[in-house]
């Protein structure tokens, strides 16, 4: 009778599961039958039973399933409370499922076997092996029962490797346990391993030969996958010697195994783990019996067998895994192989070579580049790169190289036998374009490492490859450009074939410069190159792009050849007024005005790293740009200042002051005239003036075409990159005794160090009103009277570009639309063009003022006002994409570039309101977002949709990092590669912070810091800032200022013993409340620990109101914060270990350490620990080692 209410609920819980499981069922019943479920696993007195008759094999597999996760579910949260013989009888109904209580190998579903091991391996965390001392004797009784029981007992010893060791998913003195034992019988699992997988591959090849024996054979297999994966889960971290015994026994058979189509994968994982272990390299010497005929035989046999069979998609992943097999064994051969070692190179390394360049060339994009990186190492390696067979590999690898560099393989095409492997590898042409850029980056290194070795060759094949393209008729393929009928668009066969073979020119010439003897350069070679490229005409601008970067490579030539430079320089003037169409309306393409720029770049670099070189032609590379500038509307305005630039360069060879000084004034006078003209000082003083002349208050009927004042917009662009260029390259002489000659030096500081003056001084400043005036006048548009003063075309024209938006969401610029649409396609676009790159490059000119003028500029008269009334007015309306590079390229290189004597004149009054004004700001900022993410779900009304709540969360979260970044750089000493928070390009933000768990920094307060931490206000504005940003939900943010700031920012306080209470206790709970916010990102929490023990050490003594902050901490063991107050505040104590009083802190803190989402309602799991398997012995308390009367201890340290 006792067993009818366990047949009734069962009854009941079969029909619960169904409903769950019926796609038919309502939600309503769905819910109520899992409520019913969940409630009956967590009070029923009879889950045991209950759990057993559903796993009975009768069952449906539906019911079978929850029955087993019923009795998971009593293991894992009832054990504890259980009786021993209620634990035995649970115990061996489950051994007995296993036994007796399952389906054949090939019929039984996987989730039933998993579930089954894991209530093994779940009994076996809680009693093995204490209390289950033959847990291995009955596990190798099982597997004699057949395939379905051994396939079982690979999955629990599996289950068990992984929580122990690799996800240590138990308490530590547990896990030990385990490990240890696991550790001392190693030799008998391993061999039950081996034997298990030897005994079913013997009987699997025995057998699929008889078709009458398939389902066994099939059987056979199935434990030999199970015995595969079950050995990878060991090898990884068990001792070598288990590896490697019986002659290497477990490597013979893996090579073996990869030649076997349905374990060949299984068997190249556990290769790879072995072949990438680290360790001591006396441990891992026996991994070169892998560099032997047989391993090498099978090896390269197995992957002409699995290519041989075109592409399918398992023996697509065996290739790669045995890429990745190869790879390693790369990195073992370069561990092994060097002059400290006996191990020689191995008589097989040729073979290697070739089965890898085998990889290098197969069609696969991914498998080509997975070689990279090993191709690299040994080009690298001091003893291999010797070796005569790896450098007669050196011209293969290049012309690997060159098929390797052509930019095909899009998956959305068909022309390249590449594409078919993309479709499995890439999601999208944006994500395959994304890897083929970084590998061809990589390519880039290793061909130059190549070419180190062997630079003549390289060069030769560049050169056949380039005069083949200079004779080869261009073929466009069938997609046409839109920059015009018959021109290549980016797919096209020629320019994808130009592109790579100017790519791997580039790599090729620059080592044979740098390593090559002078007397052996090819010169003659080099300058025939030249002229052949120098020659050729195109009208196409992706090829001719192509032609220029081939015109940079070979211009070292030019430097043995000076004669040959005229001819350099109007290839590429002929190219800075590029056009498709002359004279032609349409707006230019993006790949026209990229050619374009390239010459005008070329040129700049060429003035920049070979201005003697160019010196001798000065005059006749001014006349051109001169001839040019001569036409308003020939160039774009930043196209006319590089030109200029360019000229700066050069002239800065003058090294004669008043001469460079006249030249500059001769080169700016046009932009002085119109700068100071009586109308641009109207214009630029009057907010309501400069929208008028801009146009910006007009409302066009033709928004694409029609842009009545574009020439007005261009002359202030003009203007400002003009003055822009010229303070960036004018300079005086780097060497002292030229520039004192020169008549650039003008004094000498108090320490020594010269005071120079730069030949543009007294230019830009002439023109400096005027740009602080611009600045002013740009804040003040911002206005909301201002706002609406813009005519109904332009109502948008101060917001951000689609590009600014897409860099920081992070989205891809589609391919084909960054060379083939125009720059900007409405006169709406390029108005909001011009106001953003006019607001950078004013912040630009004011960010280089001081490094390029130096005293000059720092002694400005009223310099702080004059900045405080132009670039930081109106601040409250300009918004966060605008105030960010204004922070990053003005704010930030003026305080790096200010002299100390300025400090207090210049750089405190303006910080000191600025981090007050930035504080309040972003802690507004937060607030709404965080209100935001609070009423998420009421929100009914879409006035602001979800993409815009993102952008602007994300551009708040860039401004805190600039905000924070700029904070270190104004306080905080760098140390050396400790100080890694410079926060990347626009975009390049790492989203996911590093999880390393190291430290706070000893950093300590540089001379501004102390300076600005003397005046109240600003020292109140950093310390809360600092403080409270580790609360605001951006993490990169929180570990920057965790480990940067906090610290040192505090210690400067607490010198001047000047807190109160209530300040002290604010600073631990912001420290505590981000450990709330961060704690489940490992990075932060480890440092915000830090930080929390820090301050409690050093304040606890002095403040007892930081114990009681202590106790409000949810969890906190009472007891065990007295334990640690009380050793804390015994200074007569002797201190534990730094470590052990951190821990013991951390455990105190742990209840306010925030969860991942995922563990915050996770039900606790708690295993016990059983009596210790080895036991410390203490020594005796009443001796000292060091006082032993024999002294013999000192003695040893003495001999």
């Amino acid at each position: 009778m006792s067993w009818d209410p366990v047949s009734t609920l069962c009854e009941q819980l079969v029909k619960a599961v169904t409903v769950m499981m019926d796609p038919a069922s309502t939600q309503r019943y769905r819910l109520e039958a899992l409520k019913f479920c969940e409630e009956f696993k967590e009070k029923s007195p009879v889950c045991v039973p209950c759990g057993l008759k559903l796993a009975e094999i009768t069952q449906t597999a539906i019911v079978r399933h929850f029955g087993l996760q019923i009795l998971e579910h009593v293991v894992k949260f009832r054990w504890n409370n259980m009786g021993r013989l209620e634990k035995v009888f649970l115990k061996n109904n489950v051994m007995e499922l296993i036994s007796n209580g399952t389906q054949n190998i090939l019929e039984e579903e996987s989730h039933i076997k998993d579930v089954l091991s894991r209530i093994v391996v779940e009994m076996i965390k809680r009693e093995w092996p204490q209390h289950w001392p033959d847990l291995l004797n009955e596990l190798d009784t099982l597997s004699k029962q057949g395939e379905t029981q051994t396939e079982l007992v690979m999955f629990i010893l599996l289950r068990l490797a992984e929580d122990v060791v690799t996800f240590q998913t138990l308490p530590a003195q547990r896990r030990r346990d385990i490990q240890q034992t696991l550790t001392q019988n190693m030799e008998t699992i391993f061999s039950f391993l081996l034997n298990t997988l030897q005994q079913n591959v013997n009987k699997y090849r025995r057998m699929k030969m008889d078709p009458t024996q398939e389902s066994k054979a099939q059987a056979s297999c199935r434990v030999g996958i199970a015995a595969l994966n079950t050995l990878a889960g060991y090898i990884d971290w068990v001792a070598m010697s288990h590896i490697t015994a019986d002659n290497c026994k477990l490597l013979e058979m893996l090579c073996l195994l990869l030649n076997e189509p349905e374990l060949q994968v299984g068997a190249a994982e556990c290769l790879l783990i072995v072949v990438s272990r680290k360790g001591k390299l006396d441990d891992r010497k026996p991994l070169m019996v892998l560099f032997g005929d047989v391993a090498m035989h099978y090896i390269f046999s197995a992957a002409q067998t699995a290519d041989g069979e075109g592409l399918v998609e398992k023996h697509y992943v065996f290739l790669k895994r045995l890429c990745q097999v190869l790879c390693s064994l790369g990195s073992q051969l370069y561990a092994l192989v060097g002059s400290d070692s006996d191990v020689e190179t191995p008589v097989n390394l040729g073979k290697y070579l070739e089965s890898f360049l085998a990889f290098t060339t197969h069609p696969s994009q991914f498998l080509r580049s997975s070689t990279q990186i090993t191709w690299g190492a040994l080009f690298r390696h001091e003893v291999l790169s010797r070796d005569p067979l790896l450098l007669a590999m050196i011209p293969k690898y290049l012309r690997a190289s060159m098929t390797n560099l052509v930019k095909v393989g899009f998956p959305s095409k068909t022309d390249s036998p590449s594409c078919k492997y993309s479709h499995f590898d890439f999601d999208s042409d944006e994500d395959f374009n994304c890897f083929f850029n970084s590998f061809r980056a990589q390519q880039g290194e290793v061909i130059r490492m190549a070419c180190r070795l062997d630079p003549r060759t390289g060069f030769q094949m560049a050169g056949e490859w380039l005069k083949y393209q200079l004779s080869t008729p261009v073929d466009i393929g069938p997609v046409n450009s839109k920059t015009g009928e018959g021109l290549c668009s980016i797919f096209s066969v020629s320019f994808v074939q130009w592109d790579a073979m100017t790519f791997f020119l580039e790599s090729v010439v620059s080592p044979m410069f740098r390593f090559m003897e002078k007397d052996e350069i090819p010169v003659s070679d080099g300058i025939e190159l030249l002229q052949l490229v120098l020659s050729y005409e195109t009208k196409d601008p992706l090829i001719l792009s192509c032609v220029l970067s081939n015109v940079s490579a070979l211009f070292p030539f030019v430097t043995y050849r000076p004669e040959y430079l005229p001819d350099v320089l109007s290839k590429l003037f002929a190219s800075v007024t590029f056009e498709v169409v002359e004279e032609s309306k349409a707006p230019r393409t993006r790949a026209v005005k990229n050619v374009r720029r390239h010459a005008c770049s070329s040129i700049i670099k060429m003035c920049r790293d070979y201005p003697q070189l160019v010196l001798p032609n000065f005059d006749m590379l001014y006349n051109h740009v001169k001839q040019l500038l001569s036409n308003e509307l020939l160039l774009t305005q930043m196209e006319k200042c590089a030109l200029m630039e360019a000229l700066v360069l050069v002239s800065n060879q003058f090294k004669d002051y008043p001469r460079q000084k006249v030249f500059l004034e001769e080169l700016m006078s046009p932009v002085a005239t119109l700068w100071l003209s009586e109308e641009m000082r109207r214009v630029l003083t009057n907010p309501e003036e400069f929208v008028r002349y801009v146009g910006a208050d007009n409302k066009l009927t033709d928004p694409v075409m029609e842009d009545p004042c574009g020439l007005n917009r261009s002359r202030i662009s003009f203007c400002v990159y003009t003055i822009l260029g010229v303070i960036k390259r004018a300079r005086w002489p780097a060497s002292l005794e030229e520039a004192k000659a020169g008549g650039f030096v003008v004094g000498y500081m108090s320490n020594g160090s010269p005071i120079y003056r730069n030949p543009c001084s007294v230019q830009v400043l002439k023109l400096f009103d005027n740009l602080l005036a611009l600045i002013r006048t740009h804040n003040n548009l911002y206005m909301p009277e201002m706002v609406a003063r813009f005519g109904e075309t332009f109502a948008k024209a101060l917001d951000l570009l689609e590009v600014e938006k897409n860099a920081i969401l992070g989205l891809p610029q589609p391919l084909l639309e960054i060379y083939d649409s125009p720059v900007y396609k409405t006169v709406l676009e390029r108005m909001q063009g011009f106001f953003c790159t006019l607001y950078d490059n004013c912040f630009h000119v004011l960010g280089n003022a001081g490094s390029s003028m130096q005293q000059d500029f720092y002694t400005v008269e009223g310099l702080a006002t004059e900045l405080l009334n132009s670039a930081f007015l109106n601040l409250s309306n300009i918004p966060d994409y605008r105030l960010r590079p204004m922070l990053r390229v003005f704010v930030k290189p003026l305080v790096l570039s200010c002299p100390s004597e300025h400090y207090e004149s210049l750089i405190c009054p303006i910080l000191g309101p600025l981090f007050t004004y930035l504080y309040v700001r972003l802690s507004q900022k937060w607030q709404v977002i965080n209100q935001r993410s609070v009423l998420c779900d009421e929100d009914a009304a879409d006035d602001n949709p979800e993409s815009q709540e993102m952008l602007e969360e994300q551009l708040v979260r860039v401004l805190t990092r600039e905000v924070v970044d700029l904070i270190a750089v104004c306080c905080v000493a760098k140390k050396g590669a400790e100080q890694n928070s410079a926060v990347a390009a626009d975009g390049d933000d790492e989203e996911m912070m590093s999880t390393e768990v190291t430290p706070p920094s000893n950093s300590e307060l540089t001379e501004l810091g102390k300076c600005l931490m003397k005046q109240e206000n600003v020292c109140s504005a950093l310390l809360v800032t600092a403080f409270t940003s580790l609360s605001w939900k951006d993490t990169l943010s929180c570990q920057r200022t965790t480990t940067n700031l906090c610290w040192p920012l505090l210690k400067e306080v607490l010198t001047k013993n000047m807190m109160i209470p209530e300040a002290v206790t604010w600073f631990f709970r912001s420290v505590l409340t981000g450990l709330q916010v961060h704690g489940q990102h490992d990075g932060c929490m480890a440092a915000l620990v830090h930080l929390a023990f820090q301050i409690y050490e050093a304040l606890r003594p002095r403040y007892a109101e930081l114990k009681a902050v202590m106790e409000q901490i949810p969890e906190i063991q009472k007891d065990s914060l007295e334990q640690f107050d009380s050793k804390l505040l015994n200074v007569t104590l002797q201190k534990v270990t730094d470590k052990r009083r951190k821990d013991h802190f951390k455990r105190l803190i742990a209840g306010c350490i925030g969860k991942p989402l995922g563990e915050q309602f996770r039900k606790e799991v708690h295993i016990r620990n059983l009596p210790s398997l080895f036991k410390k012995v203490k020594a005796p308390l009443d001796t000292n080692p060091l006082e032993n009367e024999d002294g013999t201890l000192i003695a040893l340290f003495e001999q």
